[in-house]
C-alpha cells in the first residue's frame, strides 16, 4: 500500500534525510544517462561478437532515444496526475528490466528490445527534478536540482571512460549489469527514504494528445538520427519530417481544446518557458559535438594532421574531468543562481561553453590542450544545466512541475539529436585521405566547434532575455514561487 505524506512531513526532513533523498534520485539519474551512452564505444565489440550488421548495432542506440523521445513527456505528465514517485520507480524499473535482457542474450534482435525498454529510464531525470523540488526543504531544493538536472551531462562524460575500461578488461555484457544493478540499488534507496508528496494534477488521460505526440517525435528524431545512412533527400527522411511538422501542428491544435491536455500549450507558449526551452536545445546540441568532437578527434590517426590515434579508454579519460567539474559546479551554480537568478546563471554558463569552443579551435597540437577546451565546455554545460530546470520551475505551477521537466529534458536531448545529425553529416562532408580511407579532416572539426560556440552564444543571450522582469509579467501569481 502506498503511503502518502503531507507537505509538512515532506518538507520537515533536514541533514540526513534530505542527503539520503538526493543520493537515491541522483544515482537513478546518473544511471538513467549511463544508460544512454554506455554502448556507444561498445557497438563495433557487439557486432563483431553476435554477427550483426553495423545497421542492426546502430539499432541499439536508435531505439533507445525513440523510446525516451517519446516517452518523457508521456511519463512526466502521468506522473504530475498519478505520483512522481511511482512514475519514478516504474522509469527505473524499465532501466533494470532492459539492462537484465541485454545482460543476458547475445541475438541482436532481443537485445535491441531491451535497449527500447531501457528508452523508458530517460524519464528519470526530470521526474528527479519535479520530485526532489516537492520533497526536499527549500534550502536544500537549489543545489539538488542542478545536481540531477547536472546528470544528464554527467553520464555523458563519464560513461565513455567506464565502457572504455569494461571493454579492454570484461565482456560488454557487464556493462548491461552495471545499469542493472544501478537501477536496483536506486529503486531500493527511493523506497525507503524519498517521501511521496501528494498535489497530484487531476484529469483524465489525455490518449489523442500522446497519440499525436509520440507519432510527431518518432517520425523528428527516427530521420535526424538516420538520415545520414538514408540520406537527408531520401523520400523516407523528408516525408517522416513533414510528417512530424503535421503531427506536430496538430497536436497544437487538439491540445488547445483538450481540457486536460497531455501538453499544455498556454504553459509552453509562455513566453520564459519557451525561450527557456530553445536554450536547452542549443546547450544539448553543443555538449554532444563536443563530446564526439573529442572522443572520436583523439582517436583519430596522427597522419590526419591532428588525431593522436587514442584508445577508447584514453579518449574516454579526456572527457572524465568534464564530467567531474559537472558534478563539483552544481552547488557553486545554485549559490549564483541564488544571487544572480538562473537566467544570469545561464548566460554565463552559455558563454563558458564558447569559449571552452574556441580553445578547441585554435588550440589542436597537444592532448592536454584538447582536454582543456573540453573540460571547459564542461564547466559551463554544468553551470548552464543547473539554471535550466529553475527556470523551468519558477515559472510553472507546481502541478505542472514533471510535465514541464521532462519537456525540457527532451528539448535537451532533441539538441543532441540534432548534433549528431548535423555533425556527422558535416565530418562526413569535409574530409581527408589518409591510407586510401576518407577520415574527417581538422577544418570539418573546426566548423563544428564553431557552429556548437555560436548556439553556446544564443544560448546564453537567451539567458539574458529570460531574466528581464518584463517576461515576468506573463506568469500566474502561483507560478512565481521561488525554486
Amino acid at each position: 500500500m502506498t503511503t502518502t505524506t503531507t507537505q509538512d512531513e515532506v518538507h520537515a526532513g533536514s541533514g540526513w534525510r534530505a542527503n539520503l533523498e538526493i543520493i537515491a534520485i541522483g544515482l537513478g539519474a546518473l544511471m538513467a544517462a549511463l544508460a544512454q551512452t554506455l554502448v556507444l564505444p561498445v557497438l563495433p565489440t557487439i557486432s563483431r561478437d553476435i554477427g550483426a550488421s553495423t545497421t542492426e548495432a546502430q539499432w541499439l542506440l536508435t531505439s533507445t532515444l525513440l523510446v525516451g523521445a517519446a516517452a518523457v513527456p508521456v511519463i512526466g505528465r502521468l506522473a504530475d496526475m498519478y505520483g512522481r514517485r511511482l512514475m519514478l520507480i516504474v522509469a527505473l524499473g524499465a532501466l533494470l528490466v532492459g539492462s537484465v535482457i541485454d545482460a543476458l542474450t547475445d541475438d541482436i534482435r532481443v537485445m535491441i528490445l531491451g535497449r527500447a525498454i531501457t528508452g523508458l529510464s530517460s524519464a528519470a531525470i526530470p521526474l528527479g527534478i519535479s520530485l526532489l523540488s516537492a520533497v526536499l526543504p527549500e534550502a536544500r531544493k537549489g543545489s539538488a536540482v542542478a545536481l540531477v538536472s547536472a546528470m544528464l551531462g554527467v553520464g555523458g562524460a563519464l560513461g565513455l571512460p567506464l565502457a572504455g575500461i569494461v571493454a579492454e578488461h570484461f565482456d560488454y555484457h557487464a556493462l548491461y549489469w552495471i545499469g542493472a544493478v544501478g537501477a536496483l540499488a536506486s529503486i531500493a534507496l527511493v523506497l525507503a527514504v524519498v517521501g511521496n508528496p501528494r498535489g497530484e494534477r487531476p484529469g483524465a488521460i489525455d490518449v489523442p494528445g500522446i497519440v499525436l505526440l509520440v507519432g510527431g517525435l518518432v517520425c523528428l528524431v527516427l530521420p535526424l538520427s538516420q538520415g545520414s545512412s538514408w540520406g537527408w533527400g531520401s523520400f523516407a527522411t523528408i516525408g517522416l519530417l513533414v510528417a512530424s511538422v503535421v503531427l506536430l501542428a496538430l497536436l497544437v491544435v487538439v491540445e488547445k481544446r483538450s481540457p486536460d491536455p497531455l501538453v499544455d500549450m498556454r504553459a509552453l507558449s509562455n513566453p520564459p518557458v519557451a525561450i527557456t526551452n530553445v536554450a536547452s536545445i542549443f546547450v544539448g546540441f553543443a555538449l554532444f559535438a563536443s563530446f564526439v568532437g573529442t572522443a572520436n578527434y583523439v582517436q583519430a590517426p596522427e597522419a590526419t594532421g591532428y588525431g593522436f590515434g587514442s584508445s577508447v579508454l584514453v579518449a574516454g579519460l579526456c572527457l572524465m574531468p568534464s564530467g567531474i567539474l559537472m558534478l563539483l559546479l552544481a552547488p557553486v551554480a545554485a549559490r549564483l543562481m541564488a544571487a544572480w537568478g538562473p537566467g544570469k546563471v545561464l548566460f554565463a554558463g552559455g558563454l563558458i561553453i564558447a569559449a571552452g569552443l574556441v580553445v578547441r579551435i585554435v588550440l589542436t597540437d597537444s592532448l592536454w590542450q584538447i582536454i582543456l577546451g573540453s573540460t571547459i565546455v564542461g564547466a559551463g554545460t554544468g553551470i548552464a544545466y543547473a539554471s535550466l530546470p529553475s527556470l523551468i520551475n519558477v515559472h510553472t505551477p507546481d502541478a505542472d512541475l514533471a510535465a514541464a521537466n521532462g519537456i525540457n529534458t527532451l528539448a535537451r536531448s532533441l539538441g543532441s539529436t540534432l548534433a549528431s545529425a548535423v555533425g556527422g553529416s558535416l565530418l562526413a562532408a569535409i574530409t581527408v585521405t589518409v591510407g586510401g580511407a576518407a577520415l574527417p579532416s581538422l577544418g570539418g572539426y573546426q566548423i563544428l566547434f564553431t557552429i556548437c560556440a555560436v548556439a553556446a552564444t544564443l544560448a546564453a543571450l537567451a539567458g539574458l532575455v529570460v531574466s528581464s522582469p518584463k517576461l515576468a509579467t506573463h506568469d500566474r501569481e502561483d507560478v512565481l514561487a521561488p525554486v
